[in-house]
């Protein structure tokens, strides 16, 4: 096929898709141009893959706790350069705990939500550093018995477990699945009591199991020590050791908050 028909037939899907537009965008978002040097590029890894994203891009489809139609729609542009603003200018709402993203104390312990331990008061140290990703036994939660068969080393402060999830990639899918695995109360118990782990990635929106959630987030949250980041998109990782840094936003007041998570390769 000639260049120049391939690049009418891009133009055509291009208008096709601005005629779909929703509200968040007026129609045209991304359509402007014809030009293909204007084709951004999306990347999961940077660097010749030396820095991997582990954050999952926010979608409408993306999955939202306890619920079967996604995000949904999460941006709006009242104030656009196509209707005669100076600028573009986006709004977002969404629960802060919607894809990957960070709990604070206060997400479960009211006495913590009151006394402003929220987003904010959480120690970056902690959150950026060495980190050790591990596969957990695919057939089951994450219990007592699972945690002591990894054999996690004692010094060993921040780790991202890989499970189950990421093969049934439960992030990519829209409707919520309580079916995922997650934290038992005593495999959060035993962590926190024989381990020197702080900080306790997962791939789901929850680190603890479905039938366990409250009191595996008591167990983890309740000594103020383990910061947990939920909904880590690990597929296409190998397993190993690599400086993670996570920066969640400043969120006076919020016990929660979405966060960019990545790996860099020693």
């Amino acid at each position: 096929m000639k260049p120049s028909v391939l690049l009418l037939l891009l133009c055509a899907a291009l208008l096709t898709v601005a005629t779909l537009a929703s509200e968040a965008y007026p129609s045209g978002y991304g359509t402007d141009s014809c030009d293909v040097d204007l084709v951004p590029v999306r990347q999961e890894v940077y660097d010749g893959g030396r820095i991997i994203d582990i954050s999952h891009r926010y979608m409408p489809e993306m999955p939202a706790f306890e619920s079967d139609e996604g995000i949904g729609q999460f941006l709006w542009l009242p104030k656009s350069m196509k209707n005669g603003s100076i600028a573009n200018n986006s709004e977002m709402k969404m629960q802060a705990h919607t894809g990957t993203h960070v709990d604070a104390p206060g997400h479960v312990f009211d006495h913590y939500f009151d006394a402003g331990f929220d987003v904010d008061t959480l120690d970056l140290e902690v959150l950026n550093g060495p980190a050790l990703l591990v596969d957990v036994p695919r057939n089951k939660n994450i219990t007592a018995e699972v945690m002591e068969s990894l054999n996690i080393p004692k010094g060993v402060r921040r780790v991202l477990f890989r499970t189950l999830n990421t093969d049934r990639r439960l992030m990519f899918t829209k409707k919520f699945d309580s079916s995922y695995v997650g934290f038992t109360q005593d495999g959060a118990k035993w962590l926190v009591e024989n381990t020197n782990i702080k900080l306790v990635g997962i791939d789901y929106l929850s680190v603890a199991a479905y039938s366990d959630l409250i009191p595996a987030h008591h167990a983890f949250l309740k000594e103020r020590e383990v910061i947990l980041v939920e909904g880590l998109k690990l597929d296409d990782v190998k397993a190993g050791i690599y400086s993670v840094h996570c920066l969640p936003l400043r969120l006076f007041g919020s016990e929660g908050s979405p966060i960019r998570c990545i790996l860099i390769k020693g």
